[in-house]
C-alpha cells in the first residue's frame, strides 16, 4: 500500500477499509447496496478469467455446432467455479496468506520449485491467449493489423496495471467496468439475435448430449472453466484487503465475500451463456455449423444481424482481452512472489510476457488456434492449483474458524476430481484421440 503522498486514492482505500470495519462491527445503518460496496471487487477481478478470449472460441464452436444443447454445461461449470473461487477467497481471508505462499510453506522446497515453474508456464499461456484476444479485438474493431494491435494492447495493459500504485480500488473499478462492458455488449447482442427463450430455459436445466463431438465440447467447456491463475490470484486479492482477527467479524467478512463471488461469477456465467446463445440463434439456426473461429464469427455476424452486431462483438472481445491480460499479469506476479519470495517490477513482467505474443503474431500463426493450444497448457497446471486449495481449506490448523465443513470438502473434492479428469480426457483427445 502506498503512503500518504499517493494522494486521494490512498484515502479512498482507507475509507473503504473504515466502512468495512464499521459494517463488520455493526456500527452502520446504510442501505444494503452501500453496505456491500466495501466488500465488492476481488471476485470481479478473478471472474475476468471466465470471460477471456479462450471462452469466446469454445462457446462459439459449441453454439454453432449444437445449438442450445450444451447450455447446461455452462450452468454446471459456473456452479463449480463459484465453489472453487469461494474457497480461494476464504483461504486468503482466514490465513492472511495466498495459495502460492501456502504451497511454499507446506510442501518440500523441490516440489515448490516445480510447482512455481509449472504455474509460470500456465501464467504465460494465459497471458498469450488474452493478449492475442485484445490484439484481435483491435483488428476486428478498427481494421488495425494484428501486430500493431498487439502494441496497442501492450500500451493499454501497461496503463491499466499502472493503477495499482494508487491502491487496490482503481484497478478493481476499471476491471469491474470492463466486465460490465462485456455484459452490456451481450445483453444487447441477445436483444438483436432474438433467441428462442423457451429452448434456452430448457437446455439450461436439462442435461443432453448429441454424439461424441458434443461430449468433447462439453468436456472442453467444463474442463477449461476453472483457471489455475484465477485460483492463485483470488486468494492474494483477499489476503490483506480487509484484515480482521475477531471470529465473529471473520465469519461476517467471509459471508460478504460469498456475495461478491456470487454476483461476479453469475455475471461471468451469463456472459458465457450469451456467447453460446448468440452462436446458436444465428449460426446454428442458419445451418452454419462450421463456424469455429472468432474471426469467422465476426465476419458472419454482420450479414446476419447487421453492422451493429459485429461492432458489439468486437468491443466485447477487446474489453475481454485487455482486462484479462492485465489480470493475468497480476496473477503471474502473485505466483512468483508466493513461491519464491521474488519481486520484479510489474512492468518488467508485462514486457517479458508480451514478447511471445508479439512473436506469435509476427510469424503469422492463427490466433484462434493459438488460443486453443494455450488452453491445453492450462490443463496441465490445473491439478496443481485445485488439489492444494482443497487440502489447505480442509485443515483446521490452517483455516481456524473458517475451515471447510465436511460436506464442503466432499463436494469440493468431487469437483476437483471431475475437473482434473475432464482435463486429462481433453489432453487424451488432443494427443491420442
Amino acid at each position: 500500500m502506498k503512503k500518504q503522498n499517493s494522494g486521494s486514492q490512498y484515502l479512498t482505500d482507507i475509507e473503504i477499509r473504515a466502512s468495512a470495519e464499521a459494517e463488520l462491527s455493526g456500527h452502520t445503518k446504510k442501505g444494503l447496496f452501500s453496505r456491500l460496496i466495501p466488500f465488492l471487487g476481488p471476485a470481479f477481478i478473478a471472474s475476468v478469467a471466465y470471460v477471456d478470449p479462450g471462452n469466446f472460441a469454445t462457446n462459439i464452436q459449441s453454439g454453432s455446432q449444437f445449438g442450445y444443447t450444451l447450455l447446461w454445461v455452462i450452468v454446471a461449470s459456473n456452479l463449480m467455479a463459484v465453489l472453487i473461487q469461494t474457497l480461494s477467497a476464504k483461504l486468503g481471508i482466514a490465513t492472511g496468506m495466498n495459495l502460492a505462499e501456502h504451497c511454499r510453506e507446506h510442501f518440500p522446497r523441490k516440489v515448490s520449485y516445480v510447482m512455481w515453474f509449472l504455474m509460470e508456464l500456465v501464467a504465460m499461456a494465459t497471458d498469450l491467449a488474452e493478449f492475442l484476444g485484445a490484439a484481435l479485438g483491435f483488428y476486428l474493431l478498427f481494421g488495425i493489423p494484428l501486430l500493431w494491435g498487439g502494441f496497442l494492447a501492450a500500451i493499454a495493459t501497461f496503463l491499466i496495471l499502472g493503477l495499482e500504485r494508487y491502491g487496490f480500488r482503481p484497478l478493481e473499478a476499471v476491471i469491474a467496468a470492463m466486465v460490465s462492458v462485456i455484459a452490456l455488449c451481450y445483453l444487447l447482442q441477445s436483444i438483436i439475435d432474438k433467441p428462442d427463450w423457451g429452448s434456452v430455459a430448457y437446455h439450461s436445466l436439462f442435461p443432453q448430449l448429441r454424439g461424441t463431438e458434443s461430449i468433447i465440447l462439453a468436456a472442453g467447456i467444463l474442463g477449461a472453466t476453472v483457471m489455475p491463475h484465477a485460483i492463485f490470484l483470488h486468494s492474494a486479492l483477499t489476503q490483506g484487503r480487509i484484515v480482521v482477527k475477531d471470529h465473529k467479524k471473520l465469519k461476517k467478512l467471509f459471508h460478504f465475500e460469498i456475495i461478491d463471488v456470487g454476483i461476479a461469477m453469475s455475471i461471468a456465467g451469463l456472459v458465457n451463456m450469451a456467447i453460446l446463445i448468440m452462436a446458436a440463434s444465428t449460426f446454428y439456426k442458419e445451418g452454419l455449423t462450421h463456424i469455429a473461429s472468432i474471426e469467422e464469427a465476426h465476419v458472419t455476424l454482420q450479414p446476419l444481424l447487421g453492422k451493429a452486431a459485429g461492432w458489439i462483438f468486437a468491443i466485447s472481445l477487446l474489453a475481454s482481452g485487455l482486462s484479462s491480460s492485465s489480470v493475468g499479469t497480476s496473477a503471474g506476479q502473485v505466483i512468483m512472489q508466493g513461491f519464491l519470495h521474488w519481486h520484479i517490477p510489474i512492468w518488467v513482467r508485462r514486457f517479458v510476457t508480451i514478447l511471445p505474443s508479439l512473436l506469435v503474431i509476427a510469424i503469422g500463426l492463427d490466433p484462434t488456434r493459438t488460443l486453443v493450444i494455450s488452453q491445453v497448457v492450462l490443463s496441465f497446471g490445473l491439478p496443481f492449483a485445485i488439489i492444494p486449495l482443497v487440502m489447505f481449506t480442509s485443515k483446521k490448523e490452517i483455516m481456524g474458524i473458517l475451515v471447510n465443513k465436511k460436506i464442503t470438502t466432499i463436494i469440493a473434492s468431487c469437483v476437483a476430481f471431475l475437473i482434473v479428469s475432464l482435463n486429462l480426457f481433453l489432453l487424451y483427445q488432443i494427443f491420442l484421440g
